[in-house]
């Protein structure tokens, strides 16, 4: 194998490693959106099927959230075995398929069972990206490509919240799945035939990349998978930064989830106008945070380590009072842009938006150098798996079970003391972050010490 000068790029690999990380990204804005237009479509789904609130939270996110977590190991490693794009492929194709089943669905039960479908076809498809990502850029400029394509979400959710708003309006439920199904078998075509698989660990320094095995020293499926995990969570700061990122995104999602209903609810606004304002604004600013702090990220890492760890604590802290005085802003108009009136409160949702996404790039990139190449996909299979089951399965569910406990007593303003429990969600992760960055400087001093013990 001919040595690869990672110092300099040819103009076909440049545009190749961007054009690659562009249709990863429009991958998962697709996918997304097909998540996300479930919060405008929650009231719809609910009077149609006569669903409680708590019925809601399930079809939005549990149902889907435990059946990618109990196939998103075996995803994960398989995305360390065979290539990813090929993998990428059939993801796609299959994602396509079972998200026009969810518009095909006549019953309640039958909507649960194709969402869980979506998530069988999904559940490989953000480790193998982000394996790729990390094959593609060296890791002074990693943070900020990995938040080029966690922007997805954010961009999913203007679409999805404005876009996908209008259309559930005007043409029901069940054709925005069939639309949102659609462009998944482009990507997947474009995958095919002009995309190739990057080798595996090039930018990784040769400590960190793990010796190849024989066939006869490969473990079995069973066995390497459980030797991986174990390996994995024997890492102290990866298992918490797993666990920050999962309890983050377990408010992140239930907020966006739940935060067109709570416009219509505690604000009075129309479905459409609260669907557009959380799309707009919620996520336009969330896009645009996610994409200067990744640019950020990589400038300051580049000086200093410590701030893959720093950079998410300030943006948790601002993000944690932003979303307090959102959630407690009384009622009133703020200015009528023609017939759509905005709430003063969408002030707080914006900076929150901006804020509370600094964590994405930088944790991320942190996580990819801490893990070795051979590993790296199911390292991220495990956060997607926590996040996932966190974040769109048990936070939506969560607040629709508060909402419903508050509702005897809150009336119609139980939603918005439900999401209080977001917030808290911050406060948890902070705390996480700071165990993360105490073990680092420990090891750090200790590696110090060592080496002036050998010098001397």
């Amino acid at each position: 194998m001919q040595a690869v000068n990672r110092s300099t790029t040819t103009a076909a690999s440049f545009w190749g490693r961007h054009g690659l990380l562009l249709l990863l990204t429009l991958l998962y804005v697709d996918t997304f959106i097909g998540r996300q237009i479930m919060a405008v479509m929650i009231e719809p789904i609910k009077q149609e099927f006569n669903a409680s609130d708590t019925a809601m939270g399930l079809i939005s996110g549990l149902a889907f959230a435990s059946v990618f977590a109990l196939f998103g190991l075996s995803a994960g490693q398989l995305a360390d075995r065979v290539s990813r794009t090929r993998l990428l492929v059939f993801c796609a194709l299959l994602w396509s398929v079972t998200t026009f089943f969810c518009g095909m669905a006549t019953g309640f039960f039958a909507l649960i069972i194709a969402r869980m479908l979506v998530a069988v076809a999904e559940s490989p498809i953000s480790a193998s990206s982000l394996s790729l990502i990390a094959d593609l850029y060296p890791l002074n400029r990693r943070a900020f490509a990995i938040s080029c394509y966690s922007s997805a979400p954010t961009f999913a959710t203007i679409i999805a919240m404005s876009l996908g708003a209008w259309v559930v309006e005007q043409y029901g439920w069940r054709m925005g799945f069939m639309l949102v199904a659609f462009p998944a078998v482009i990507i997947a075509g474009i995958f095919f035939f002009f995309t190739t698989e990057p080798e595996r660990g090039l930018w990784d320094k040769p400590e960190q990349a793990a010796a190849p095995q024989s066939a006869e020293q490969k473990p079995t499926q069973e066995t390497g998978l459980k030797d991986s995990l174990r390996t994995l969570f024997q890492q102290k700061s990866y298992l918490l930064l797993v666990l920050s990122g999962a309890i983050t995104t377990m408010g992140a999602n239930a907020y966006g989830m739940w935060n067109a209903t709570f416009l219509v609810r505690s604000h009075g606004l129309e479905l459409q106008d609260a669907g557009i304002l959380t799309g707009v604004v919620a996520g336009g600013s969330a896009a645009i945070g996610m994409i200067f702090s990744g640019w950020l990220a990589d400038h300051l890492i580049s000086r200093d380590l410590k701030w893959q760890l720093r950079l998410p604590q300030l943006g948790h802290l601002i993000g944690f009072f932003a979303m307090l005085a959102y959630l407690l802003s009384p009622k009133g108009i703020l200015l009528q842009i023609g017939h759509l009136p905005v709430p003063t409160a969408m002030i707080w949702c914006a900076i929150n938006g901006f804020f509370a996404v600094w964590w994405v790039g930088a944790c991320f990139s942190f996580l990819t150098h801490i893990v070795p190449a051979n590993k790296r996909a199911l390292a991220i299979a495990v956060q997607t798996i926590l996040i996932t089951l966190c974040g769109v399965g048990l936070g939506p569910f969560i607040i629709g079970l508060l909402s419903d406990l508050l509702a005897p007593t809150m009336a119609t303003e139980s939603l918005r003391y439900a999401l209080l429990f977001c917030a808290l969600t911050t406060v948890v992760a902070m705390v996480l972050l700071t165990m993360i960055a105490s073990r680092q400087a420990q090891n750090n001093s200790s590696s110090l010490n060592g080496r002036r013990v050998a010098d001397h």
